[in-house]
């Protein structure tokens, strides 16, 4: 059973790839007598987080994304959660044939208000996965290292999302300033979504990949 979650959030020519690695835990907490609630809870704690050089070609970034699923504690115990948006359907076809040893999860970030499973992936509302994310902060379920070297960069970035409403109602989120990015806090956000599987609507049903 995967314990560790890698998220990739694929960037272009203006934009970073982000590499992030989630860690999913038990951890013992006192035994609530009058309620019977469980004697441990689910903790994450965000272990690894890289920006990928600008112009860096997709191969090498399917190498790295192997070298790290395949490394010491990783190494069948993870599972990858890749952004397949746009270019993301040919780096797929890399990461499928790039022997990760874990399971990999396409998923398509959509503007869309429910997520829902289609040929080869998910497709998956980017409002899902910013507010699981921002709720499992403000709920301290996740915590970050202190020593990550992009962690001050993450947070910033997720302190610039700010929520748009269309005229129809749907919500988006986006950098509120011009030429800012939301790399890490996708990569983050889709390694929770695939540590929290099955998400919302879908329990019970395994990843069939």
């Amino acid at each position: 059973m995967a314990q560790f979650f890698l998220g990739l959030d694929l960037g272009q020519k203006q934009d970073y790839t982000a590499i992030a690695i989630v860690e999913r835990a038990e951890a013992a907490k006192e035994f609530d007598r009058v309620n019977l609630t469980p004697a441990t809870e689910t903790r994450y704690h965000l272990r690894h987080l890289e920006r990928v050089a600008l112009d860096t070609p997709y191969p090498q970034v399917v190498e790295r994304v192997r070298e790290l699923a395949r490394s010491g504690k990783l190494a069948g115990r993870c599972a990858v959660a890749a952004d397949a948006t746009g270019v993301g359907a040919a780096v797929m076809d890399l990461l499928r044939a790039a022997g990760l040893g874990c399971e990999l999860a396409a998923v398509t970030i959509t503007g869309g208000d429910r997520a829902a499973r289609g040929d080869g992936g998910w497709r998956v509302p980017k409002r899902d996965l910013v507010v699981g994310l921002q709720v499992m902060l403000e709920a301290g379920s996740l915590r970050i290292a202190a020593e990550l070297r992009e962690a001050e960069a993450f947070v910033q970035e997720l302190t610039n999302m700010r929520v748009k409403i269309s005229a129809s109602g749907h919500e988006s989120f986006a950098a509120w300033r011009e030429g800012a990015h939301d790399d890490l806090v996708l990569a983050v956000a889709l390694a929770c979504w695939r540590a929290r599987w099955p998400p919302a609507g879908h329990v019970g049903r395994s990843l069939g990949l």
